[in-house]
């Protein structure tokens, strides 16, 4: 269980993340503003802060800030801001990940899982079966009806990061940011192509990545 901390003038967003997080066994704290959300940081311990940059009283941009100059608990930014500036900037002041909103719940869960999992040492499985469709996470080695299959290197962490986060609608957004890093300012349709190389490599097992309309993929393992 972790003590998550959300900052959000949003109360229905605060409730939306607490009954979920709930859901995950962890347990939620609220603040609607960062003069709040500071001052619940420096009286009790925090595992994660997940926080909007539109705040009263205090800015999201500030409250990082902050937070960084005596801790380096993990923060997530949960925002309707999306210019490429306002993530750079996050993550330049300390951020350790950024999603847009609207989001999806499920897929804000996992990251904090992951965040989680790599400040205990916690290891994911180290190989994954799905069906036919095996992959090796630490030799990056991805086989076929036990037949080795060559992926490049993207086409491999996509597939990764995808059954990583299986049954999981994963935005488009998330995976460039992801795969390709928050400063990348390439195409779009760089994702697509690389994913319909994926899809060729893998065969009948291309259905395991689904295209979800309007925001991204999903892998269904």
């Amino acid at each position: 269980m972790a003590v998550i901390l959300v900052c959000d003038e949003d109360a229905m967003v605060r409730n939306t993340i607490k009954v979920y997080a709930t859901y995950n066994g962890h347990e939620i704290v609220e603040a609607e503003d960062g003069v709040k959300a500071l001052s619940i940081i420096q009286n009790q311990p925090i595992d994660v802060v997940v926080t909007e940059l539109s705040l009263n009283k205090l800015d999201g941009f500030s409250l990082i800030k902050e937070i960084r100059k005596k801790s380096k608990v993990p923060i997530i930014i949960l925002s309707y801001l999306f210019e490429q500036s306002d993530k750079v900037l996050g993550f330049e002041l300390g951020a350790d990940d950024y999603i847009t909103k609207p989001f999806f719940p499920n897929e804000l869960m996992l990251r904090i899982k992951a965040i989680l999992s790599r400040i205990t040492g916690l290891k994911t499985t180290d190989v994954a079966h799905f069906e036919g469709l095996e992959i090796d996470y630490l030799a990056r080695v991805v086989k076929v009806d036990g037949n080795v299959i060559s992926l490049s290197p993207k086409e491999y962490d996509l597939l990764a990061y995808l059954s990583k986060n299986n049954k999981v609608a994963i935005s488009r957004e998330s995976l460039l940011i992801s795969i390709w890093g928050y400063d990348y300012y390439g195409d779009d349709r760089t994702l697509d192509t690389h994913i319909k190389l994926l899809r060729k490599s893998l065969g009948k097992y291309s259905k395991s990545i689904s295209t979800v309309r309007g925001v991204g993929y999903r892998f269904d393992g």
